[in-house]
């Protein structure tokens, strides 16, 4: 077990040299497109915005978890945050600026204490940055709308498509599926 809290310890670490080496080199394009959804999961269409960017807001909104984990790239502790580990039907939006990312359908359960899912819920919704540093090779993810850090993704995961999207807790907002 403390080679496991070590190397999650180490993740985060290099998880936030990454970021910070990657916002430099930021593009001047200020628009993105991405596919909207409705809060029961239904996509409204692609819509091209204009990145958001409320840094003085996201301070005094977020709580301190959570804007050191999505705009300082830090990860939150395994197991430490309540719905980690939910699994009714719903969708997760980001919890800077709302964009739909993930669907409960592609959730499942990885042992790792953090909410994962082996797809977004439109690749165009997130933004996947190759991440080398400590000698290992990972690709973070980021909202592709606000570039909030909310996690990485791993090759080991189920089937269809074998990924695992590690995402922090705290980086998302989870909306309940309503009622039929």
């Amino acid at each position: 077990m403390q080679r496991r809290k070590f190397l999650f310890a180490l993740s985060g670490v290099a998880a936030a040299f990454a970021a910070r080496s990657y916002a430099g080199t930021a593009s001047g394009d200020n628009k993105v497109t991405i596919m909207q959804f409705s809060d029961d999961g239904k996509p409204l269409g692609r819509a091209t915005l204009a990145r958001v960017s409320r840094n003085a807001e996201w301070k005094k909104v977020l709580s301190p978890l959570a804007y050191e984990v999505t705009r300082e790239q830090g990860t939150e502790q395994a197991f430490s945050q309540p719905g980690y580990d939910r699994h009714e039907p719903g969708l997760y939006r980001c919890v800077c600026c709302g964009n739909a990312l993930f669907d409960a359908k592609t959730k499942y359960d990885s042992g790792t204490g953090w909410p994962s899912f082996w797809q977004p819920i439109a690749a165009e919704n997130v933004r996947e940055i190759s991440d080398h540093m400590f000698g290992m090779t990972r690709t973070e993810v980021k909202c592709a709308l606000c570039d909030a850090h909310l996690g990485h993704v791993f090759d080991d995961g189920p089937s269809p498509t074998g990924l695992r999207y590690c995402m922090n807790t705290v980086a998302l907002r989870f909306v309940p599926q309503p009622e039929p």
